[in-house]
């Protein structure tokens, strides 16, 4: 059981399903409502949603086999304490009923779960080797993991878009960050990934402007005239006061273990740019 929810990254399903409860709850009415969490209907949006995710991350671990021997050897699931027929048995199950939900509850969501099923192959098996292209793939999923929320309730507001223009920018610096991390065991596969083909020099110069522009979004969220005053403090504090702090490291990292401290970083600034709906 322990090797299953490594596997399909048990932690990130539980913020996948957070994030879609405070958008449920916080941002498609005027005030909190954490009754529209305990509806049928979004509830089985939610699990459609963490399916075709745990399935993203199982094919991705299965084509990654021989990469993660070499990247994260003590993390190696698939073809140690789980078998690879049967991990790409529970990929299959998953998607297909995560996509299966996905048009029970409405054509438009269905569409989006089945492009998100195809997206995730297409990254696993070829689109993560090519230089930033995976990246953006997966930062588009994350923002669709919010979006998905409001075509649902047919209610796509300026606040919902927002989070999702936050979560698709933190993913992207993070996926690049990633890549610096994993560089060594990348490149003995033949990937050609953002640091591989440009260097890990260059490649912060390509993250340096993504980051300046996720800087100036979270500071035009703190000055905006209708924001109240203690998500102004907490966005500070938070979320922007940690995104220069990755910045400064960013320069100095030059080793895996620096990489994966951002990496970390990143993951907490993603969490509490989530957690500041409940003051939206």
């Amino acid at each position: 059981m322990r090797a299953f929810l490594n596997l399909i990254r048990f932690p990130n399903l539980i913020l996948i399903i957070l994030s879609q409860a405070l958008a449920q709850a916080c941002l498609l009415s005027g005030n909190i409502n954490w009754g529209r969490v305990l509806e049928p209907g979004f509830l089985l949006l939610s699990l459609s949603t963490v399916l075709i995710a745990a399935a993203g991350y199982i094919i991705n671990d299965y084509y990654d086999v021989k990469i993660d021997a070499i990247n994260k050897p003590g993390r190696l699931v698939v073809g140690t304490a789980i078998r690879r027929r049967p991990a790409m048995f529970t990929h299959l199950v998953f998607s297909v009923i995560g996509v299966l939900l996905g048009f029970w509850l409405s054509i438009p969501v269905g569409l989006i779960n089945l492009g998100a099923v195809l997206l995730l192959w297409g990254y696993s098996a070829r689109l993560k080797k090519l230089p930033l292209v995976g990246n953006v793939v997966v930062a588009l999923l994350s923002a669709s993991m919010l979006l998905i929320v409001a075509v649902y309730a047919d209610t796509l507001n300026r606040i919902t878009l927002g989070y999702a223009l936050f979560a698709f920018l933190i993913s992207l610096i993070r996926e690049i960050i990633k890549d610096m991390e994993d560089m060594k065991g990348d490149a003995s596969f033949d990937c050609r990934t953002l640091p591989i083909v440009m260097g890990i020099r260059n490649a912060k110069l390509v993250l340096y402007p993504i980051i300046a522009i996720f800087l100036v979004f979270l500071l035009v969220v703190v000055v905006h005239p209708r924001t109240i005053l203690w998500l102004d403090v907490y966005m500070l504090l938070l979320v922007l006061a940690p995104a220069i702090w990755l910045t400064i490291k960013l320069a100095r990292a030059d080793r895996k273990r620096d990489f994966t401290y951002l990496s970390n970083l990143n993951k907490f600034i993603m969490l509490t740019g989530i957690l500041s709906m409940l003051l939206v």
